[in-house]
């Protein structure tokens, strides 16, 4: 299924794009934690899915890393990205390359970009925070809507 698709439906469900209610209702447990130079990672003990941020993270950061980490515990539930990257050949730059997008659908609706179709993509990457090619891929499918 699309990433677009499944975090569409999901905020949808619950009836926000705020990921830390998200996290909530899907039964995630987030927790603020002092963890250096990492914005944050998932993971899953005793079927129980935990999200951590970083606490030194500005509210845009926490946003953004709690719907990348969402990203993770919906599309990804099961792997263990830092075990994969420190003990594998297996490239995890696809699994943070949907994580980003996921994150990307979930926090910014298309209502919310609309202005930045006529502004262009520099704007928009400003908006959200991102780098030009993550700002790419969500203003590419951003459907202008008639009142």
């Amino acid at each position: 299924m699309e990433i677009q698709v499944i975090a569409d439906s999901l905020c949808q469900k619950f009836g926000t794009r705020n990921p830390f209610k998200l996290a909530e209702s899907l039964g995630i447990i987030v927790l603020f934690e002092p963890l250096g130079a990492i914005q944050g990672y998932y993971n899953q003990c005793f079927r129980q899915k935990f999200i951590h941020i970083n606490q030194n993270l500005n509210e845009h950061e926490a946003r953004f890393a709690c719907a990348h980490e969402l990203a993770h515990a919906v599309l990804h539930p099961k792997l263990n990205t830092p075990f994969l990257k420190r003990a594998t050949l297996f490239s995890i730059d696809k699994l943070e390359r949907q994580a980003n997008c996921f994150a990307l659908d979930v926090l910014y609706d298309d209502y919310d970009l609309m202005p930045f179709l006529e502004r262009g993509i520099y704007d928009a990457a400003a908006y959200m925070g991102v780098p030009i090619p993550l700002a790419e891929y969500r203003m590419s499918s951003v459907q202008p809507t008639l009142w």
